[in-house]
């Protein structure tokens, strides 16, 4: 049995012109032509042209069909590939469209007096948004040559992840986290506590390793515990370990003056938190509010010690 160009179309419900543009691709297989040169289609052709109906509904390019079908159809491993990547593709399409739909919201919320300047912050961050920017800053933060393995675990902790739904208030802290990280600083460098500048590369290695330590274990006690704990004993010992010192008394005196000396991002800490908050949950811990506890609990230890 044999169709022609329009009766083939009607039987798979496309136009003809759909038909000719597959054909003229060589993604229909032609039968024969008729005595005046008129295309003629099988069996093959319907089934061929009903599955590239189905590949083109997925959404997945042209390209992507070919490769299916010069795979024998749906039977090898190439339309697995094409939806997954496909599916990639869509995810971060959905990321960009909930984050568009939360700076919109942003935006019809804003009182007028601060709507010049949310749009400013808006319009400087990518969509879907990247923490790229946020990955530099650190990196240009920490000491020169510190190990790999060090640099990579403070940065998992110290750059956000960025929720897939986010609220208004999570697109503005983000875009203002955006805004610090990317703003030229001073000399090009960013400002890192002389503490830990101190220590050089392969003591702040270390030095970073033990505060994550300390952080975790702060994490376990409630905070303003009356007690200090071992959170406290390993927050000094990372910074003993890094200057190749002992915890001492002493040693606790000069290193709760010497981080009340050193610059602050406080600011930086408190973003990320809202950031990492959904709308109406507690507020997520932050390295940089583990970080101004233990340094409390550290003040407290010495005045109790005087």
């Amino acid at each position: 049995m044999f169709w022609s160009i329009g009766e083939l179309a009607e039987r798979a419900g496309v136009t003809v012109k759909t038909v000719r543009f597959y054909s003229d691709r060589g993604l229909l297989p032609e039968a024969s032509r008729s005595g005046g040169g008129h295309r003629r289609y099988g069996p093959e052709a319907l089934e061929r042209l009903r599955l590239i109906r189905s590949l083109r509904a997925l959404d997945l390019p042209l390209p992507e069909v070919r490769r299916v079908l010069e795979d024998e159809g749906a039977a090898g491993g190439v339309l697995e590939d094409a939806v997954a990547s496909r599916l990639r593709e869509l995810g971060s399409e959905l990321r960009a469209l909930r984050w568009r739909e939360a700076s919109l919201r942003l935006v019809r919320e804003c009182p007028p007096a601060e709507l010049a300047e949310r749009l400013r912050l808006i319009g400087a961050v990518s969509v879907p948004p990247s923490t790229a920017p946020l990955a530099r800053f650190w990196r240009a933060w920490l000491p020169p040559r510190m190990p790999a393995r060090a640099t990579a675990a403070f940065l998992e902790v110290a750059v956000p992840q960025l929720p897939d739904e986010p609220a208004p208030a999570q697109v503005l802290a983000f875009a203002r986290l955006h805004a610090m990280t990317t703003a030229p600083c001073p000399g090009g460098r960013q400002p890192q506590p002389e503490v830990h500048r101190a220590a050089g590369a392969h003591g702040a290695g270390a030095l970073y390793t033990g505060l994550a330590e300390a952080y975790e274990l702060a994490g376990r006690q409630p905070r303003g515990a009356p007690h200090l704990g071992e959170a406290l004993d390993a927050y000094v010992a990372a910074y003993a370990s890094a200057y190749g010192s002992r915890d001492t008394r002493e040693f606790r005196r000069l290193l709760a003056k010497r981080l009340a000396a050193g610059p602050r991002l406080d600011r930086y800490w408190d973003l990320m938190a809202v950031v990492l908050t959904p709308p109406g949950a507690r507020p997520e811990p932050t390295p940089g509010v583990t970080d101004d506890w233990l340094r409390a609990a550290l003040e407290r230890d010495n005045a109790g010690a005087a």
